[in-house]
């Protein structure tokens, strides 16, 4: 079975976290456990998220001039790097020498008229009092939101259009390399007059972006890994309980935060209505089970109704 699974940004650096390199390390290394269960027996894509790397990033580019800070495209690239080598190795130290790696620096196309850049919505960064949101918003020009009980920062997210590397990323999965490809959402880019293609201040959602690499490779199963064991339509009310299995037009009946579950749910919907296929939202812990059918989301195109877990 081809299977991409999708790393949350918060799987690799979890809310309240130090941003150093050995909390994200010690991170990768418990998702390196989760994903080594899935091989030989499968072929893997792993993506993953950035926004607390890219956001990471971004503060340290602000202790530039402003003509000098590099713009979020580049800083994108430089998390696929950085988290795709933690990755390998990590995920190196547990499965057999002969297991070969791949990490795919991955330019994505955007829209550069898409709406997502007039109504910004993709938190990066860490999170602030209301005080600091302030400050910073003032100071820098940023826009914040809050995100729960704190603010973040948020940038345009565009939709993806294409993935340019899919060529090399399926010769390497033909030959049973794992490949680790359109981190953080890959790096935006548009198309300027005379078929330049330049980099864009913004980060892709990594789910949709996440999705259409999983249409594009021909997977028969796309996971997402986060931080909560389901989606649940009543999250935070007493008795909320999460869908175990739903097709993707019953799951139109739900409303979900644009800002965090909103995206995987429309991913999950739109790999299974395109493919025929499932798509499922779970905890990293639960990998295995997830692939199962046993724990997470599943969205089914096959299924009619709903089914909640137990």
């Amino acid at each position: 079975m081809r299977i991409v699974v999708a790393l949350g940004g918060n799987a690799l650096l979890r809310r309240g976290e130090p941003m150093t390199a050995e909390a994200q390390r010690t991170n990768v290394r418990t998702a390196a456990v989760a994903l080594s269960r899935l091989y030989p027996d499968h072929e893997l894509v792993i993506t993953h998220g950035n926004g607390p790397q890219v956001g990471l990033l971004a503060l340290q580019a602000a202790a530039y001039k402003s003509d000098e800070a590099y713009p979020l495209d580049v800083l994108g690239a430089e998390t696929e790097g950085m988290i795709g080598y933690m990755i390998e190795q990590e995920l190196g130290n547990l499965l057999p020498l002969e297991a070969p790696f791949a990490t795919i620096l991955t330019m994505v196309e955007v829209d550069g008229e898409d709406p997502g850049f007039a109504n910004p919505t993709k938190f990066i960064g860490p999170v602030y009092d209301v005080v600091e949101a302030q400050r910073l918003q003032a100071e820098k020009g940023w826009v914040l939101k809050p995100d729960g009980a704190k603010w973040r920062r948020v940038v345009a997210s565009p939709e993806p259009k294409q993935i340019f590397e899919i060529r090399p990323i399926k010769w390497l999965l033909e030959r049973g390399v794992i490949v680790i490809a359109a981190g953080g959402g890959g790096i935006p880019c548009v198309y300027q007059p005379g078929r330049k293609l330049t980099g864009v201040e913004a980060v892709i959602d990594k789910d949709l972006c996440s999705e259409l690499l999983a249409r594009q490779v021909d997977a028969d199963l796309y996971i997402m890994a986060t931080d909560v064991d389901g989606v649940y339509p009543d999250w935070g009310k007493p008795g909320a309980k999460a869908l175990r299995r739903i097709g993707p037009e019953a799951m139109g009946a739900y409303d979900f935060a644009a800002g965090s579950m909103g995206p995987k749910v429309m991913a999950a919907c739109r790999f299974a209505e395109k493919t025929g296929r499932r798509a499922a939202i779970g905890a990293l812990a639960h990998l295995s089970a997830i692939l199962r059918g046993e724990a997470g989301t599943t969205v089914d195109a096959k299924a009619s109704g709903a089914e909640w877990a137990t």
